[in-house]
Parts: C-alpha cells; structure tokens; sequence
C-alpha cells in the first residue's frame, strides 16, 4: 500500500482546471538543475496532471527545458538569480535570501499559485525560509520532516520523525511529533490506530535522557487522546520491523539513522552485484535470479522514497535530498503530487495541531480520527 492507496481525490490546484501545479527550486541540489529538471520531465511523462513552476536561472532553464518534450507548454519559469548554497547559514538567509531559487519556490506556495514546493537545497535554509514565509501551524512549535522507511510491515514503510529538520527536541516537542506521525499514519498508510514507538538506546525505561523518560510518560498519557498505540522505547534494529509504525526522534537523532539506512542500502546493492559477479555460476545464478533481484533494489532504493515531509506549517514543502538524481527528484514531486491533489498535509497538520494544543491545555480528551 502507498501514499497514493490511501489519499482521496481532491480539487485540483488554483489557476489550473483539471491539474495540480508543484513550485519547484531548480538551483539548490548537489547536481545542479539539469538533475531537476530531468526528474520533472521524468514525473511529466508518468502523469499528465502535472504541471511546475520552476524557479532559477532563465537562462538556463529554458535551454534545460526545451530539450525535454514532456515539459512542453507545461512549465512557468521564474527567474531567481540568487542560489542557496550547501553551505548557508540558515540565520543568513533568513536575512538575505529573497531573491533565490528556494525562496521564490515557496513564495509560489504562499500565494497559492502551487500547492506545493520540492527542494533539493539546504535543509536548515529551506525550514527557515519555509517558517518564515508560510508560518507555524498554531499549536505547533517545531515542525518535524518526516521520512517513509521500508519495512516488514504490510504496509511496506514505516514512518520517522524528525529527520532533520532540528537537531533539538524537549518532551513536548515529541509528544508533537508523536501526534503529527500518528495523523500521517492514518492518513498516509490507512491505519486506524497506528502503533508509535520512542527511539532510546534500550527498551529498558531507566535508560536514555532526561527528556526521553519525561516524553515516554507524555506519549504514554497522550496515546487514547492521540489515537495511537504507544509501544515505549525503541532501538535502531526497530526502525525496519514490524514493531512499530511510527518512530519519534529528534531531528540530529533521526537524521544520522536516515543517511546510515540509505549508506547501507547501497551497501547491500553493491554488495550482490559483486557477489553474483564472482564467477560464471555466480553470473547463471543472478540470471535465474533476476527477477527477485530487482524486486529487491526496487524496494531498497533509498530514490524511491526520496522526500521529506515538513510537518506543521501552512502549506505544503517537501525537501529532496541534495543529491538526488533524476529518479530522486521524480520520487519527491510524486509526493508532492499526491498530497497537494488531496491536500493532505494542511488537514493533517490542522488536526495535529488541535489535538496537541488541547492535551497541554485541557487534558486527554477523545481527539476524532483525522
């Protein structure tokens, strides 16, 4: 089951009858543009819904474009000629980035003319210019990204939060984010009531930070209010089991563990292609094996699940990863596809927003299912 499964068809985008518009930053990915675009061209061939404003260097992009037949009369280009570099400091661009790529690609969401953003770019840069622009949800006080991990269940993927969007996170900030994970899971995997778990270095409850032991009472009072299942601390081997189905961290936490999932991934498949490159039965056996194989690079391409979903503001952003390629950038804007078509993220995060606010001020009460 995937996102797609489970979302609802929804009005389409303003400005554009019978299509969704996705606001793209071109400039900010390892790879430079000629990468995103090629992952629009690759996401326009497979639906033609969609529709982009690309935001970047005209110039450029209108070569980059035209050379792709299945963005034709399908892209507005906007010029920006600032670039958010890797190495911004996001306090920086707070104070100097109009005038960018990635700016002008969530000024596009702001005023509604796309129903959401894909960056490749600096993640702290892209969550402060996404706060200052679309602004915090109210009763949010971080916003999370939250990231799909292949898993054993049957739903294929588990969910984590945070994943980088801040390397800090108090008691109430995963209480938050233990609600925010909960809502996506209902929404986004169709589970009623989704189990939620507390990423520790132990399952033992004395082990673990001030904050963890505080939070694992929260997530315990809050687990009837939120509407999930809360299974107590987790370790790392959880992250791909069937135990859980959301995992709360803190962002330097959850960050770590993603590029250590997506490092072994590769791992695994460069490990098999030199395995079964060995020799002439290894060769005759991958043959016979073919099939199966790639089943399993496809479910262990860390590409295919590529894009972060911030969490908790007014409007849609999903962060790529910089060094995304073509199929990456694709996986991203399907994402951002599918829930701006249902407007998944605005309902998720109102309702996550209620219920965190009405279990510090009033108490547990019985949150209705998002």
């Amino acid at each position: 089951m995937t996102v797609r499964d489970v979302i609802p068809p929804a009005t389409p985008a303003p400005g554009h009858e019978g299509s969704v518009v996705i606001s793209v930053d071109a400039m900010g990915g390892d790879r430079g543009p000629a990468a995103v675009v090629a992952g629009m061209a690759e996401s326009a061939s497979k639906n033609p819904e969609i529709r982009f404003i690309v935001h970047g260097d005209e110039a450029e992009l209108r070569r980059l474009v035209g050379r792709r037949k299945d963005l034709a009369g399908r892209c507005d280009i906007r010029h920006a000629g600032g670039v958010v570099s890797m190495d911004d400091k996001p306090s920086q661009i707070v104070r100097k980035g109009d005038g960018t790529s990635m700016w002008s690609a969530i000024e596009s969401v702001k005023t509604g003319e796309a129903g959401a953003a894909v960056s490749c770019g600096n993640t702290g840069a892209l969550m402060a210019l996404s706060m200052l622009r679309l602004r915090k949800l109210p009763g949010v006080n971080r916003p999370a990204i939250a990231c799909l991990w292949p898993s054993l269940n049957p739903q294929g993927f588990n969910i984590m939060l945070d994943v980088g969007a801040d390397i800090r996170a108090d008691a109430h900030d995963l209480l938050q984010y233990a609600l925010m994970g909960a809502s996506y899971a209902r929404n986004g995997l169709g589970l009623t009531r989704p189990r939620v778990g507390l990423l520790n270095v132990g399952t033992e409850e004395h082990k673990g930070r001030a904050e963890l032991k505080q939070a694992q009472d929260m997530l315990a009072s809050a687990a009837d209010a939120g509407q999930f299942e809360y299974m107590g601390f987790v370790e790392g081997g959880d992250l791909p089991s069937a135990r859980v189905d959301v995992i709360v961290t803190d962002g330097f936490t959850g960050n770590i563990a993603l590029k250590t999932g997506e490092g072994t991934a590769k791992l695994v498949g460069t490990l098999l292609k030199d395995a079964f490159a060995n020799s002439i039965m290894s060769k005759f056996a991958a043959v016979l094996a073919m099939t199966s194989l790639k089943r399993l690079q496809k479910r262990i391409d860390p590409r295919r699940v590529n894009g972060g979903i911030f969490l908790g503001l007014n409007g849609t952003v999903i962060k790529s990863h910089g060094s995304a390629d073509a199929t990456g950038v694709s996986a991203a804007i399907k994402l951002a596809f599918q829930l701006a078509k249902s407007g998944f993220q605005d309902r998720l995060a109102a309702r996550v927003a209620q219920g965190a606010a009405a279990s510090v001020t009033t108490g547990p009460q019985n949150e209705a299912a998002s």
